[in-house]
């Protein structure tokens, strides 16, 4: 039985845990897909190995450890099987008179929300609750709003014990983990993309677990986990318009190496500062090129860590199609980054305010470049959800 590129990953180490980044809703459709498209000599070893991440019969032997989701990936589940979602949004019309479909699509949210819990959920339980987490996000257009994320997050949270609150690193959001962690109740913190970001979450959620001790709330259950979107990250147009003003060259690997640095920087202050909070690494993207041959340093650079690796379809299909080019180094996490491409990135404002501790102040979070730029993609997703229930209503109102 040969090994999967997954399966040698995360034989570095025995901490680490990989999550299905997309509702595990469509996960079986990903596996058919996958396998149609292979090598008739390759598919047996490939459904195979691929059938091994997620069981769907018996979840708690999978690889897969967890899941994230977010709003363009929810969205994508639903067009994924209209049959399902055009009969559950007719019938949540029906029972919810006089919903606006707004409305409607925040029952649908949760309700994907919750059968991709229930996937998981006897995993949760055969673990005792360390693994088989899913993470339900609040409404990304809402990231500044404490007060409504406080109520969003007590609803997504009553969906199913294994669910986790996907919380925005905002300059509101950082209070709102303090807040649902002195109450017990588990954190992802996302669009998180700073070495700041970073730090504020974690100390918001050391504070929080410190109150809900003090106030005698139980938190045997509880964990957190802090996603770097590592891809978006280093992507941003302003990034490569600062260099050329400053007269710096950088490349392709000059930019995975400052997203990595990112991480691995971030990944030791957590470590060695005793902080409760699990690094989760998002938005990988293979590459680059180096002697002919592509490489996956997103994956490669971090090999070894106590950390999350959240793998979606785009990040897992180029890990199988690499496989044996890709090593996989116990220590790779440990190793410093190259220092002369994280010099070139540190003469831009934008390199230094993600990679310096005191980079950005917490008024700052909600105006970074990839803040905007990722919230405005989740809002376009969000947005997208409401309209295409709203067409189901409509259409369903004028068969009836």
């Amino acid at each position: 039985m040969a090994e999967s590129v997954v399966e040698r990953l995360v034989k570095t180490n025995p901490q680490m845990e990989i999550w299905w980044d997309t509702s595990p809703l469509i996960f079986e459709k990903w596996v058919v897909k996958m396998v149609e498209a292979a090598p008739e000599a390759r598919k047996a070893e490939l459904q195979a190995q691929l059938n091994r991440l997620f069981m769907v019969k018996d979840p708690a032997r999978s690889v897969f450890r967890g899941c994230t989701t977010n709003p363009p990936l929810s969205l994508e589940a639903v067009k994924s099987d209209p049959q399902l979602w055009n009969g559950r949004i007719e019938a949540l019309a029906r029972e919810n008179r006089g919903a606006t479909p707004k409305e409607i699509s925040w029952l649908v949210y949760k309700e994907v929300i919750q059968r991709g819990a229930e996937m998981f959920r006897p995993m949760f339980e055969a673990s005792g609750g360390r693994y088989g987490w899913v993470s339900g996000q609040l409404d990304p257009r809402l990231f500044t709003e404490r007060e409504i994320m406080y109520r969003q997050a007590d609803e997504i949270a009553a969906l199913a014990p294994n669910v986790m609150i996907k919380v925005p690193a905002s300059t509101e959001g950082v209070d709102v983990v303090r807040y649902l962690t002195s109450r017990g109740i588990s954190t992802n913190t996302t669009t998180c993309f700073t070495l700041p970001q970073i730090m504020a979450v974690a100390r918001a959620a050391k504070e929080g677990l410190e109150l809900a001790r003090k106030n005698g709330v139980n938190t045997s259950g509880w964990r957190a986990v802090i996603t770097h979107m590592l891809g978006r990250l280093t992507e941003r147009k302003e990034l490569l318009a600062q260099a050329e003003h400053y007269g710096v060259q950088l490349s392709e690997a000059d930019r995975k190496w400052f997203g990595l640095a990112v991480f691995k920087r971030a990944y030791q202050l957590i470590r060695d500062g005793g902080y409760p909070s699990k690094m989760l690494l998002c938005s990988v993207r293979p590459g680059p090129l180096v002697s002919g041959k592509m490489r996956f340093w997103d994956v490669e650079e971090l090999a070894g860590g106590d950390i999350v690796y959240t793998l979606p379809p785009y990040g897992l299909e180029p890990m199988f199609a690499l496989d044996e080019n890709l090593v996989f180094r116990p220590e790779a996490i440990e190793r410093p980054v190259p220092q002369a491409s994280l010099d070139k990135v540190l003469k831009t404002p934008y390199g230094l305010q993600a990679y310096e501790p005191h980079g950005l102040s917490p008024d700052q979070f909600n105006t970074h470049p990839a803040t905007l730029y990722t919230v405005a993609d989740f809002t376009k997703a969000a947005n997208g959800l409401e309209e295409y229930v709203g067409s189901q209503m409509a259409a369903a109102a004028v068969a009836g």
